[in-house]
């Protein structure tokens, strides 16, 4: 029996089902992993990503912020691809409880997920810092420099910056789920970023399925490790258990 298999046979076993899923989910959709620093952001940007993207950067330099942010984290054009379907298919079939994405793009939602817990935030929200108005993400794209709302406030993302905490009530959420679940997926994530890698400490089960391109410091305690392409992955392996996915 193949890996494949066997992440088969485990999902048709299962009913408590947690995901928890990182950039490479969205890389098939067309959304480029910000830390892959190519050619063009060498020469557009004179510091790294996960500076350029902390909470001290965006208050010292808050329009070189945005040029960043605009250029390389909206894109408002990208549309779910096999592996957000198939999540969103499962649970249709009431498997999957929960979505836990450090994504921050909504793709899941845009495949039909219901349950889905941004760790990170998301870019389709948006709220002025003085008098707290909700803004859309048109509200950034149509803005040059700093967005600025009616009100005269800056318009800040709803997003966790480097040096921000994460949203206590959300990660107490996805604690319950974890804690809960008879089976894990985790995909598409280098599981480096903290505090977020950490929560996986809360599982307790005995089928923790690491599905990735590249290895992980988690290799070596998951049940089940599948190395290709997340969407492929799970599409083929879900495909196969409903119509319509």
């Amino acid at each position: 029996m193949t890996e494949r298999d066997t992440l088969r046979n485990w999902l048709k076993e299962s009913d408590n089902i947690v995901f928890f899923g990182g950039a490479g989910v969205s890389t098939e959709s067309k959304i480029p992993d910000f830390r892959s620093t190519d050619g063009l952001y060498n020469q557009q940007y004179a510091y790294p990503p996960e500076t350029i993207l902390s909470h001290t950067f965006y208050l010292r330099k808050t329009e070189e912020f945005y040029r960043f942010y605009r250029n390389k984290m909206l894109f408002p054009d990208a549309e779910p691809n096999r592996a957000h379907r198939a999540l969103a298919a499962l649970e249709r079939m009431g498997k999957l409880r929960a979505v836990l994405t450090q994504n921050i793009d909504g793709l899941h939602q845009k495949a039909g997920s219901r349950e889905v817990l941004e760790l990170h935030g998301s870019v389709l929200r948006n709220f002025c810092t003085r008098c707290k108005k909700f803004h859309g993400l048109d509200a950034i794209l149509a803005s040059q420099g700093v967005p600025v709302c009616d009100c005269g406030g800056v318009i800040k993302p709803d997003v966790v910056l480097y040096e921000e905490g994460l949203d206590q009530e959300t990660l107490e959420k996805a604690v319950s789920y974890l804690s809960q679940a008879d089976m894990l997926i985790v995909g598409g994530t280098s599981l480096t970023v903290y505090p977020a890698a950490g929560l996986l400490n809360y599982y307790r089960g005995n089928r923790l399925v690491l599905i990735n391109k590249s290895v992980t410091p988690m290799d070596g305690r998951a049940d089940l490790v599948i190395s290709g392409p997340i969407g492929e992955v799970l599409g083929e392996a879900v495909e196969g258990m409903c119509d319509g996915v």
